[in-house]
């Protein structure tokens, strides 16, 4: 079963241990995926979106 819960920037910066500047420039140089959804012109994503995401990063392929 899909996990539906939805992520901010502050969640998926937390999750990977970054400020959340730096998922924002992820997403500026297009290296995050495109939001699930977006609510008041903010967007997010889905948690097992941001799982998948982080495991295909380059740093942990492989593993």
């Amino acid at each position: 079963m899909a996990d539906r819960t939805l992520w901010s920037y502050k969640d998926i910066a937390a999750h990977i241990q970054v400020q959340p500047d730096t998922v924002r420039s992820y997403r500026k140089h297009g290296l995050l995926p495109p939001p699930d959804q977006v609510k008041n012109g903010k967007p997010y994503w889905y948690r097992d979106t941001v799982r998948a995401w982080v495991a295909s990063r380059p740093r942990n392929r492989g593993r």
